[in-house]
């Protein structure tokens, strides 16, 4: 728990510490970030893209091999999405079951609402939500409380993981011994978290504003 807490605030320093203490800890410790980040409503706070783009600027220079990292975390990333979306599910037919009126009259009908978008949007919102914290967090579970179809969930979380770890683990092995980079780490991987949160803070924005128009 102690290194989990590290690599939120100090994430950097934090994986460079645990990787030059024992290596297999470092992947065990990767893959529980990002599988918590995604499997569980509880921690969308964790750093996904910025720890993914960490974690191969590191590996560039460590004993962290690319080779096995990549797969890892892809893994964590696939099991966490299932994760949520059976806990999801789970809710979803208890919620459909239940004589409650309030879950009958207001619950189900933000349900049936949230169902009709993911049969219209679900693939691509499976897949492009997996770039952006926070959401990425709850869209697999609304696709379970939706009922949305596993079969297609299980393979548009496939190719989300496929895409988006590699994307900023890659990247980051392959500038991270770049003078540039190595010197203004840390504005870059504020730069990450800033600029992926920009579309989440402009939803909730402009949600805000429709309803006040309405």
């Amino acid at each position: 728990m102690n290194e989990l807490l590290e690599i939120v605030l100090h994430t950097d320093d934090a994986l460079m510490r645990i990787v030059a203490q024992n290596v297999t800890e470092a992947y065990v410790i990767l893959f529980l970030v990002i599988y918590c980040e995604t499997g569980t409503l509880f921690f969308p706070f964790l750093p996904g893209d910025g720890l993914l783009f960490s974690a191969g600027v590191i590996t560039a220079s460590t004993a962290l091999n690319i080779v096995w990292l990549v797969p890892i975390l892809i893994l964590a990333a696939i099991l966490g999405n299932l994760t949520n979306y059976i806990v999801g599910s789970f809710f979803g037919k208890t919620l459909e079951k239940s004589q409650n009126r309030f879950v009958q009259r207001y619950l189900m009908k933000y349900i049936i609402r949230t169902r009709y978008f993911y049969d219209k949007h679900g693939g691509k919102s499976i897949v492009i939500g997996r770039f952006f914290p926070v959401i990425r967090t709850y869209i697999p579970f609304f696709a379970g409380l939706t009922g949305f179809k596993y079969q297609v969930f299980l393979m548009y979380s496939i190719l989300g993981s496929i895409l988006w770890v590699p994307f900023f683990t890659l990247t980051g092995y392959f500038i991270g011994e770049n003078t540039w980079v190595k010197n203004n780490y840390l504005v870059i991987f504020l730069g990450l978290i800033i600029i992926t949160l920009i579309p989440f803070f402009y939803n909730v924005i402009k949600l805000a504003f429709t309803k006040e128009k309405t």
